[in-house]
């Protein structure tokens, strides 16, 4: 069995195109029903704000493996310099479910997340190319600067006007970027989102507050799920993606809120296999602000660290452990 850790992770390094077609393919195993995947409980305990997920599934295809992610969320840690999340993944053989590795670190799952985003523009920029973008990020955590990694990495020149905004400061300094000059620290969430042709979630927020119009045409990819008002219903209610409509309408996200106040229901929604597979991105609207709503899916996770064990054993990476 090999363990890795997030030194190892960085060692083999991060293919943003290669991790967001892993994702694809991920897709295209649920869209085969290649896969098995239970509804991941939440183990809560005194201060309910705090969460650890178990998260199971196989993912079949050119992965066929199986395992499992245990990760925590305890939003507080970061008033203590401890990171909010932790993650371990265990993979297991699918025939006999055998360990042979372990990835121990957060920074796999924040691959996977900003990945899942990155699959989603991408169907998004065949259907409405994306020139001159304006990227707009809320959060300027780790998952965050991944995703602006991610986006620059995959969009390059064509990123025109990055607008950032965190309840802390942002050291505009400190951004691995290479043209500083296309960023600008907002001042609020509205000034970054007002104008995003492309605009992410990366919050902690435990309460809603987008009550406003999103741009037209614009692409709105809810990472964080508790940021947007039910007011933003009626801007989007022909265009809401899900990535498992079991999974994300539960646990007070902004679906479940829509599902409870709007009567948003899963028949009005599409899922991440209708983007993949069956090319829904085409049938809304040239206006329309397209709205996508992840709560992760633990198959993705399995994918992610099924290529990064098969590169580690490749490099002769990481620590087998008997």
């Amino acid at each position: 069995m090999i363990y890795l850790n997030e030194n190892d992770i960085t060692q083999i390094g991060i293919d943003w195109e290669t991790l967001v077609d892993i994702i694809e393919r991920a897709v295209r195993c649920l869209g085969a029903g290649d896969f098995a995947q239970p509804i991941k409980p939440y183990l809560r305990y005194r201060d309910l704000k705090n969460r650890i997920i178990a998260m199971p599934a196989f993912v079949g295809g050119q992965f066929n493996m199986a395992g499992i992610k245990w990760i925590a969320s305890f939003p507080d840690n970061i008033k203590n310099g401890i990171p909010r999340a932790h993650s371990v993944v265990i993979l297991n053989k699918a025939e006999t479910g055998e360990p042979v590795g372990i990835i121990n670190t957060a920074l796999l799952s924040i691959l996977r997340t900003a990945s899942v985003t990155g699959l989603m523009i991408r169907y998004f920029d065949k259907v409405r190319p994306l020139k001159d973008i304006h990227l707009g990020i809320i959060g300027w955590g780790p998952i965050g600067q991944y995703h602006l990694k991610m986006c620059a990495a995959l969009f390059g020149d064509r990123l025109s006007k990055i607008a950032l905004y965190d309840l802390r400061e942002i050291d505009k300094s400190g951004i691995d970027f290479a043209d500083k000059n296309k960023i600008s620290v907002a001042k609020s969430w509205e000034e970054a989102y007002s104008d995003a042709d492309v605009f992410i979630t990366c919050t902690v927020s435990n309460a809603s507050y987008i009550d406003k119009p999103p741009k037209k045409s614009s692409l709105q990819l809810n990472v964080s799920l508790r940021d947007y008002k039910t007011d933003i219903f009626d801007y989007v209610k022909n265009s809401i993606i899900v990535d498992d409509w079991e999974e994300v309408c539960r646990e007070k996200t902004d679906i479940e809120m829509l599902h409870k106040e709007k009567g948003l229901q899963a028949k009005d929604t599409r899922s991440i296999i209708d983007v993949v597979v069956n090319h829904c991105m085409k049938d809304y609207s040239e206006s329309a602000p397209v709205m996508f709503n992840p709560m992760g899916m633990a198959l993705f996770d399995i994918a992610v660290g099924a290529y990064y064990l098969e590169e580690a054993k490749k490099r002769n990476i990481g620590h087998y452990l008997q």
